[in-house]
């Protein structure tokens, strides 16, 4: 059976509507030296970008859907950007003004369809961007955070700290990510950039509960269904 897809739109953390459409969620992997470590990799001169679709893309709350029959699904919790202007080869000070706030986000891994995809040689796609990979909380306009490369964020799975992050600890930097991505695909207003997750990663069931908080922003609970 097919996950139940969510009605998705963007939100303000306080619920208000943003007039954004819901675009694509363009990721960097390996950003963290720790969640390098962790998974046997090696810190690669050039950033390694993948991209989900629109329809990765749901609400954190109430609840998030995994699949079930496809191996073990791995949280991975991020910084997450909304772009609202369009950016195209982007310097640093073109990229800060188009960013409309900032939030966090799952990025949904199936861990075993990612391990033999690697082994492969092949792309990650089928890993990353399945139904519902990508549970968003409401957005934190940018004029409320006046330092997002220190923003720290920590992810509770049954009461218990999984993910504790810390923007300064990325490899590559907010703006840097998203200026280097934007030599490659051109982001376009309601797109979400993810920035790349700290150690900790591991599977999630159904029933797990789950905590987000998002450095003195808030905090929200889940339940994996």
């Amino acid at each position: 059976m097919l996950p139940k897809m969510h009605k998705y739109q963007h939100l303000q953390h306080d619920g208000n509507f943003i007039d954004l459409p819901v675009g694509k969620a363009v990721c960097i992997g390996q950003n963290y030296q720790d969640h390098i470590a962790e998974m046997n990799s090696i810190t690669a001169p050039e950033a390694l970008f993948f991209i989900k679709p629109s329809t990765a893309i749901c609400a954190m709350t109430p609840y998030i859907s995994i699949p079930h029959n496809q191996g073990a699904v791995h949280n991975e919790i991020e910084v997450a950007v909304l772009i609202k202007s369009e950016l195209k080869n982007a310097n640093s000070h073109q990229v800060a003004a188009a960013i409309w706030g900032y939030s966090l986000a799952l990025d949904l891994t199936l861990r075993d369809r990612q391990a033999a995809l690697k082994q492969q040689g092949r792309p990650w796609e089928l890993a990353k961007g399945f139904d519902n990979a990508c549970p968003v909380a409401g957005f934190i306009a940018s004029n409320k955070i006046s330092q997002p490369q220190q923003l720290k964020f920590a992810l509770k799975v049954n009461g218990q700290v999984r993910q504790s992050g810390d923007a300064r600890h990325m490899i590559r930097s907010i703006t840097t990510v998203i200026s280097e991505m934007s030599q490659h695909f051109t982001l376009l207003p309601g797109d979400i950039v993810l920035t790349g997750t700290p150690a900790g990663v591991g599977p999630l069931h159904s029933g797990d509960q789950l905590e987000v908080q998002f450095d003195n922003f808030f905090t929200l609970q889940s339940q994996v269904n």
